[in-house]
């Protein structure tokens, strides 16, 4: 079987060359450079085309803008010289797959994990994450997700200053090599998902504002400057670009979803948001397929989420729920500066998340500064993704460190089991199964702009400047560099501690927890969800029931230094519970316990 997606931008192939779009409404006068010719396109209201016949797959090819910037394709199936360098024609038909049966797997079944791609190896490449795709399977993972591959600036990156979206970047190797990762995982029954960022472009290598002024629009601002045109004049081209490359991702690649980065920092006052668009049309090009949908959204807007009433896949299948995740952490860690002050009484904040979605569902946030989130109690729990770690919650830390640094072992052990036994998709960071000891630091790479690069070391030095463990010389010294090699290698995962005690013990655990999952809870979820409750009867004690079509999860937690005692009902049984659980009538949970209830 052979998959590619046609659009109007960029490069097609056709049986007598190449044809080629270009969209440059600021520009009168276009030329195609390739290694030997220089040929003049034809102008088309504010488009620029051109059929040429002498060239063909692997040709090399960049366009000159009124004599003067030579620019790639925004379009760029591939960028073998980086973004500054020429694009190359990319034969999207000439991989053969091997997965025509594949239609993808119920959102219910999904275990997620997250992983980057230049740091989840040593060698850092799609063929080397590619081998590790047995052992997801066998740990008990079902959905691998990819932070942002498009081309960036250099040779490391996160993936969020991405320029050219339709290019994976050449530092993680070809397009078909990204192919042949999601057809392997096919193979292995698990799902692959891509996060894309369509609310800013990095802040180097992006050449649109040459050539497609109205790309961008002053009239809404970012955090990372003008925003992105979805609502003014030729915005429909604008709208069409970011519509094709999530159509593009999905059907020439064969993702089985797709998260959306921050989108509420994408502003657009049009009568219909892009993001409902953009829901709209995915859900009508792939109707035979299981696809998702998640967002990744600060403002709680339930309204995306939650299926259609005829039981087909609504807007939007789930979205993060950093809520839960700042609960747990405040509960594990104790901090609470920042965001983590709008988590005090955390028990009780927890419980509310575990059994209703959001936290906040309309409440005042002090750390925003606003009323913030919708009601989310309708909604089933899987339409949340929960996490105790992700790239954010890890890199976004100073010195990048992972969890189990920072809370007592005892304390995660329970974490992990609420999180991967509860009704919500869970997702774990990569190494995060094993307490993987390697920090993940953030990193950036702009090797064509050394001014930027130092705003951006200085600029992350300041941002923990009013830290107290970085108030002076020897603390900020202690900030990595992210601009260096050496930051981007103290965050590549090193397999073999996971060898060994005390991680390999840990690495046990998560998997006996996901076969737990698979084996128990998911039956129940894919029942339907009755109802939800959650009660805290005492400060320290929490105890969540999810009712099913056919049965019931009830989870007991003590985060107290008492022991504390829940009655069991009749009919219930213990799926998990923590060591020194007694279950003898009633259950006895110790400090820091918990057990899993399954009832009828």
């Amino acid at each position: 079987m052979r998959r590619g997606h046609q659009m109007p931008f960029g490069a097609a192939l056709a049986a007598d060359g190449v044809r080629f779009g270009f969209w440059a409404p600021s520009a009168s006068r276009v030329t195609l450079l390739t290694h030997d010719r220089e040929e003049e396109m034809v102008a088309d209201d504010g488009w620029f085309r051109l059929h040429a016949r002498a060239l063909g797959a692997g040709a090399l090819y960049s366009f000159r803008v009124d004599g003067e910037a030579t620019v790639p394709d925004p379009a760029s199936r591939f960028q073998p010289r980086d973004i500054g360098g020429p694009s190359m024609v990319v034969d999207p038909f000439a991989y053969r797959w091997r997965d025509g049966s594949w239609r993808g797997r119920l959102w219910e079944e999904a275990v997620v994990y997250e992983a980057h791609v230049g740091t989840a190896t040593p060698e850092g490449s799609f063929t080397a994450l590619t081998g590790k795709l047995e052992y997801l399977r066998d740990l008990g993972v079902t959905a691998l997700e990819l932070m942002p591959i498009a081309d960036f600036p250099g040779s490391r990156s996160w993936g969020y200053d991405g320029v050219l979206h339709y290019a994976p970047d050449h530092a993680y190797g070809t397009p078909d090599e990204l192919k042949a990762l999601v057809d392997e995982a096919h193979s292995l029954g698990l799902m692959v998902l891509l996060d894309v960022v369509y609310n800013h472009f990095g802040p180097s290598g992006n050449y649109l504002p040459t050539y497609a002024q109205t790309f961008f629009t002053e009239r809404h601002q970012t955090l990372w400057g003008a925003g992105i045109n979805y609502d003014g004049e030729t915005s429909a081209t604008v709208r069409e670009y970011f519509i094709n490359n999530a159509l593009y991702w999905l059907e020439e690649y064969h993702f089985d979803g797709l998260r959306f980065d921050a989108v509420h920092a994408i502003a657009d006052d049009s009568e219909k948001h892009i993001i409902a668009e953009l829901a709209e049309r995915i859900r009508a090009s792939f109707p035979q397929r299981h696809v998702h949908l998640v967002l990744e959204n600060n403002a709680n807007e339930a309204r995306w989420l939650g299926a259609a009433e005829s039981g087909t896949p609504g807007l939007y299948t789930a979205q993060w729920n950093d809520d839960i995740h700042h609960a747990w952490h405040r509960i594990l860690t104790g901090e609470s500066d920042g965001y983590y002050r709008d988590y005090d009484n955390p028990v009780a904040r927890l419980g509310r998340g575990l059994a209703e979605g959001f936290i906040y569902q309309g409440e005042h946030s002090q750390h925003d500064g606003v009323a913030r989130g919708e009601p989310s109690g309708h909604l089933p729990p899987s339409a949340f993704v929960a996490f105790l770690q992700n790239h954010d919650q890890i890199g976004n830390r100073a010195l990048g460190e992972r969890l189990g640094l920072l809370t007592d072992q005892n304390k995660l052990a329970l974490a992990r089991a609420a999180l991967l036994l509860g009704p919500q998709i869970p997702l774990l960071f990569m190494g995060e199964e094993w307490q993987a000891s390697t920090p993940f630091v953030y990193f950036v790479d702009f090797p064509d702009d050394p001014d930027l690069a130092n705003a951006v070391r200085e600029g992350r030095r300041k941002e923990f400047g009013g830290f107290a463990a970085f108030g002076d010389e020897t603390g900020i010294a202690a900030i990595p560099d992210p601009t260096t090699e050496e930051t981007f290698a103290r965050s590549r995962l090193n397999w073999d501690e996971a060898l060994r005690d005390p991680h390999s013990s840990v690495l046990a655990e998560t998997k006996a927890l996901l076969h737990l999952r698979r084996d128990e809870v998911v039956p129940l979820t894919k029942t339907g969800l009755l109802d939800a409750r959650w009660r805290s009867p005492g400060a320290d004690a929490l105890e969540i029931c999810w009712r099913f079509g056919g049965g019931s999860l009830r989870l007991l937690m003590n985060f107290g230094p008492d022991i504390y005692v829940f009655p069991v009902e009749s009919g219930e049984r213990a799926i998990w519970s923590s060591p020194g659980v007694a279950l003898d009538g009633d259950a006895t949970l110790p400090p820091w316990t918990g057990t899993m209830l399954v009832g009828k």
